[in-house]
Formats: C-alpha cells, structure tokens, sequence
C-alpha cells in the first residue's frame, strides 16, 4: 500500500469512492433515505478539492486503486476518513489515522464518527463527548463527537 498527499485529479475518484462506501458499509447502521441524505452522489468537487487542499490529506493507493483517503485542519479535527468497499478490514484506515494524528501538534484530535466507524476510533484509544443528529437534507443521522487526547503520546 502506498499512502501519499492528496492531488487535485484524484478528488472525482475520491467522490465516487466516497458515494459507494456510504452506500455499502454504512448501509448496515442507517436507512436508504440517510444514505442518500449524507450520499447523494452530487459532490461539488470544486468546494472538495478547496477543502482538501486547505486540510492535510492523504490517499492510500492499494494494487493500483484508490482504497481510501482521510484528512484534517491544523485545529486536529479529522474531518472524513473513507476507505474502499473493497479494501476494508486491511488496515489502510488505521495507516492513514496513524500519519494525520501525527501531523499537527495539538492536544487532542476531534472526530464525528458515524455509528459504522465508532468501534474503529474507540479501538484506536477515541473517547465518545456526545451523540448528536445532525441533519442533511432535512434528514437526521446520528454521529459521535469522539477525541483522542494526544498527552503523553510521541
């Protein structure tokens, strides 16, 4: 596996990737109507790559194929982190929360994880703050605000 910085070419492959993971494995802990309301398939690419240029991105390349990709602002908040329907369970996403954890010096790092990956984050040493439902689309979904308090780490 090969994990490097985001590229603007890569953000269409990224909201295809995004799309499809949304709609597969969360598809176990959230309705048809959330899946749409968080996934519609109408990504604004524009405003992604702004975002993802703005952020410290990175992508897991695995047999040539886009696997996944995660990134966060210089305040710790690690904004999205999808990996492949087809590449879960190889640890690409605990490869690519290892590099962004590390990249800013801050004192904790702040997540919303979805009900799907609040058992990752937890193993990962993330403490749920609150539940909460936000809403797309006129739609709630229930996410988790989790931190992981970076003291003592190196």
């Amino acid at each position: 596996m090969e994990i490097r910085e985001y590229r603007p070419e890569d953000c269409s492959e990224m909201a295809s990737l995004f799309y499809d993971t949304v709609h597969t494995v969360n598809a176990a802990d959230y309705t048809k109507e959330q899946l749409d309301a968080w996934a519609d398939g109408a990504v604004d690419c524009e405003a992604w790559d702004h975002s993802f240029r703005e952020h410290y991105t990175l992508v897991a390349i695995e047999d040539g194929k886009l696997a996944g990709f995660g990134d966060m602002d210089e305040s710790g908040y690690l904004d999205r982190l999808y990996i492949h329907k087809d590449f879960q369970k190889r640890g690409i996403a605990a490869a690519l929360c290892d590099r962004l954890e590390k990249r800013f010096a801050v004192p904790e790092i702040i997540t919303h994880a979805s009900i799907t990956a609040r058992p990752f984050f937890e193993k990962r040493g993330y403490r749920v703050r609150k539940a909460q439902q936000v809403e797309r689309k006129g739609v709630l979904l229930t996410n988790y605000v989790m931190a992981l308090s970076k003291a003592g780490q190196k």
